[in-house]
């Protein structure tokens, strides 16, 4: 893409899929380990959960006491797990809390490999995010992997993250925005791209009340199941545009004051330009292709946003749902985010203090981990 484009795509604010956020360097996302099985993130997906609970069915299968019955280990909700959990069948609870420990164990040798490798050295604390995170059994798995850690001398804190996951994509955007952007305007609009769902949010900051934006809140939101109605990519486009519209105009019914940006958070390697360079296999179309720019074509379709131009950062969706954790995290420098959905998505941070404050040990750690910008950081250890 030309310069010209990238500035009209960014006004000049940052890049996308920028190294150097507000508040956080962004150390390392979207890496891609491997070992002698394929991907590590396979072995810590929902899907790799499912196939665990599969393999504890099995044997209860076979002689007919299978508490589940027939219904597909795909298919059992994560409530019904939970109902399980706490439930008065001993032996279906016992199934469930097998599954648990074993994902634990996978869990816990994913997150030993990203601990030992350059860009996670001297990762504190690691934020667990994703679908798998809203439900007991999740929160339970992650309690599991930091006592598994912390017994083999890893010091480590592992929490579920703070918010809801399908907002915490949305929140995280406030943080890819200059700060000048909060003294005039109370919210934003943000956008949270999955393989599955699009989801579009007006988010206010509530600045005012803490800047540090730990009091931020969606106050309206829209899903669209895009898997269900298999659109193109132009399709895509045109359905984001208008639900981004939509809600444009519920800002101004509502009296909100809103800023001219918006906030993208999407799978896969985000070049500067805001192309899409690998990890966007599972949206509607081909989105890497170097004809495509989602930022530039949801400006031509949003040139403005009340008396201003519009501007528009796209990030890792890794990255930006870590990003909703920036103003609970000052009481560490350096810390990740695991999230666990489809794949696993990962992303770490040192934080950037008002004052310098991490000085030279950080600046030492920057300098070993010799990542200088989001491609390179991008393909791992």
């Amino acid at each position: 893409m030309a310069t010209d484009e990238l500035v009209k795509t960014t006004t000049g604010i940052a890049h996308h899929g920028a190294e150097r956020l507000p508040s956080v360097d962004v150390d390392s996302f979207n890496i891609e380990m491997k070992d002698e099985d394929g991907f590590l993130g396979d072995r810590a997906s929902r899907g790799a959960f499912r196939k665990i609970l599969e393999r504890w069915r099995k044997p209860l299968r076979k002689t007919g006491e299978d508490p589940f019955g027939k219904e597909p280990s795909e298919n059992v909700s994560k409530k019904t797990l939970d109902a399980m959990l706490a439930g008065d069948d001993t032996e279906a609870s016992a199934v469930v809390h097998s599954a648990i420990e074993d994902f634990a164990q996978e869990l816990a040798y994913v997150t030993r490999r990203f601990l030992k490798s350059k860009a996670w050295g001297k990762t504190e604390r690691i934020v667990v995010g994703g679908g798998f995170r809203d439900s007991r059994l999740g929160e339970l798995a992650i309690a599991r992997t930091e006592i598994i850690l912390k017994a083999e001398e890893f010091k480590i804190d592992m929490t579920p993250i703070r918010h809801h996951p399908d907002e915490a994509g949305l929140l995280g955007a406030l943080h890819l925005a200059p700060s000048w952007i909060f003294e005039a305007h109370d919210s934003i609009l943000a956008v949270d791209i999955g393989g599955t769902n699009i989801r579009c949010g007006l988010v206010e900051t509530s600045w005012k009340k803490a800047k540090d934006l730990s009091k931020a809140k969606v106050v309206n939101s829209d899903l669209w199941r895009h898997a269900d109605d298999e659109p193109t990519r132009e399709g895509a486009v045109k359905r984001l545009t208008k639900m981004l519209k939509a809600l444009i105009a519920e800002a101004e019914k509502e009296g909100y004051k809103l800023a001219p940006f918006i906030g993208i958070a999407c799978p896969g390697v985000i070049n500067a330009d805001g192309s899409i360079e690998k990890g966007a296999q599972n949206l509607p179309g081909n989105w890497e292709s170097s004809k495509f720019n989602l930022p530039a074509s949801l400006i031509e379709g949003i040139p403005q946003i009340g008396e201003h131009d519009t501007a528009i950062l796209m990030h890792n969706d890794g990255v930006v749902q870590g990003l909703s954790e920036v103003p609970f995290m000052q009481d560490v420098d350096r810390w990740g985010v695991l999230t666990i959905g489809t794949g696993l998505g990962n992303a770490r941070f040192t934080n950037r203090r008002k004052d310098g404050g991490n000085g030279k040990d950080k600046d030492k750690d920057s300098t070993e981990n010799g990542k200088d910008n989001g491609k390179k950081k991008s393909k791992g250890d």
